[in-house]
């Protein structure tokens, strides 16, 4: 029975240093809270910049601006105006991670140019494998997952959309990420 114990009680320490490796980050919207890990072991590149614009409030106030059912939800750079905040450099592509784009992963929105990705992000509400690198597609890199709040991610999936300007899939309602706040930040090794 005290063999059991134990192995039980180192069990739990071990994953809670797993845990611990990769940042934990809260993000607020208008329609609940998500809970999202941080890739900080396999996709160090993403992770720091996700980690950067946190830090320095951008996510605040900005929207999820592109919302298509059985594929992904999109945001991180535009207000609810429809205007594109200025950002950082973009970042190197890590889509050959090993990483693939299943349904609660978040990974860097992009231009068709394989290392433009700044602010903006996307979590898959599906598995979407043909995203992932192969020898013909530059991939899109998975950097987080949703740890809690994936019930929140598939309301947003059913607000009605429309086009506005030159967008499409726009919420006809902005659906606003109120904050995003580091809750647990990586153990530095």
């Amino acid at each position: 029975m005290l063999k059991k114990s134990l192995v039980a009680v180192a069990a739990t320490c071990m994953s809670m240093a797993v845990m611990a490796n990769n940042t934990i980050v809260e993000m607020k919207t208008s329609m609940g809270n998500i809970e999202i890990e941080l890739f900080n072991d396999k996709a160090p590149i993403s992770a720091k910049n996700f980690e950067d614009y946190t830090k320095a409030k951008f996510y605040n106030g900005t929207i999820f601006h592109r919302v298509i059912p059985g594929f992904m939800v999109q945001g991180g750079g535009m207000t609810a105006d429809l205007i594109e905040k200025p950002t950082r450099p973009a970042i190197q592509n890590e889509s050959s991670n090993g990483l693939s784009n299943k349904r609660g992963t978040l990974a860097m929105a992009r231009t068709n140019l394989p290392h433009s990705a700044t602010s903006q992000f996307f979590i898959n509400v599906v598995d979407n494998n043909f995203l992932d690198r192969s020898t013909n597609n530059a991939g899109y890199a998975v950097f987080g997952q949703v740890t809690k709040g994936m019930d929140v991610v598939d309301k947003i999936t059913k607000v009605p959309t429309g086009r506005a300007g030159p967008h499409q899939d726009v919420p006809k309602q902005p659906v606003k990420i109120l904050s995003v706040n580091i809750k647990a930040a990586a153990v530095q090794k």
